[in-house]
């Protein structure tokens, strides 16, 4: 897949969020672009986020309220989140039969989603000693 033009702050966000084992805070992301040389503000972070979860490179993981790079195809279907609350590491997939059936769920009980988020909290396998 090619990537879109991305301006400087658009990709050394990117960039930082790719190298980082874990979720960041948009605060983070601007700390990453002033080491960068960048005389950056709040703003200048959240357009760049905002842009790069437009083109579907980056995702917000509400509950966190933080931000991971995109690491899973997922045209058909919005994808879900698995977040260790132990060790931080989120684990990205999608399953249009669950999000179809929560979707099902949701629409049975008088309710429309329009932007479906599933994220999932609890412990991942090296946390639990199974890696």
């Amino acid at each position: 897949m090619t990537e879109p033009s991305l301006n400087p702050a658009q990709t050394e966000t990117l960039a930082a969020l790719r190298a980082a084992a874990r979720p960041m805070t948009a605060y983070e992301i601007l700390d990453v672009l002033r080491e960068a040389g960048r005389k950056a503000a709040p703003p200048t972070a959240y357009r760049a986020l905002a842009r790069l979860i437009e083109l579907g490179l980056v995702h917000r993981l509400e509950s966190l309220n933080a931000y991971v790079a995109c690491c899973a195809e997922h045209e058909a279907a919005a994808p879900a989140f698995s977040i260790c609350d132990d060790c931080g590491t989120v684990a990205e997939f999608t399953d249009a039969d669950a999000l179809d059936g929560v979707a099902a769920v949701a629409r049975r009980a008088g309710f429309e989603p329009v932007r479906p988020v599933i994220e999932l909290h609890g412990r991942c396998a090296g946390c639990r000693g199974e890696a």
